[in-house]
């Protein structure tokens, strides 16, 4: 049986006390308008590989994924979907922000 985590309190005399614990809230997924989202290319920490990066949404892990295989599926290539990125191998800024406005996002593209 798991117990609840207390860090810092002992003991309270306070009989109204409730324990708050640091618990996530559930996330929830802005709309598509309401998407500001970020379309980059990446070289840094990839072994001299571009990449498209993708940054900037707001949402759950299992909408993110479905986003990711959406822009990989068209792009015809991998890539991942963790952490809020978005990952497309190769340089498809153009055709990544293309198929982000199709699908009713605000996008914009970064850098050079």
């Amino acid at each position: 049986m798991k117990k609840p985590s207390r860090t810092g309190v002992v003991y309270s005399t306070n009989p109204e006390f409730s324990y708050q614990t640091d618990e996530q809230a559930v996330a929830t997924t802005l709309p598509p308008q309401q998407q500001q989202l970020r379309v980059q290319l990446d070289k840094k920490q990839r072994g001299g590989k571009q990449v498209t990066l993708v940054t900037g949404f707001v949402g759950t892990e299992a909408d993110l994924q479905t986003l990711g295989k959406l822009l990989k599926t068209k792009c015809g290539v991998g890539g991942s979907a963790k952490d809020g990125e978005i990952v497309v191998q190769g340089d498809f800024r153009d055709k990544v922000l293309e198929i982000l406005l199709k699908e009713g996002y605000k996008g914009k593209k970064i850098g050079g």
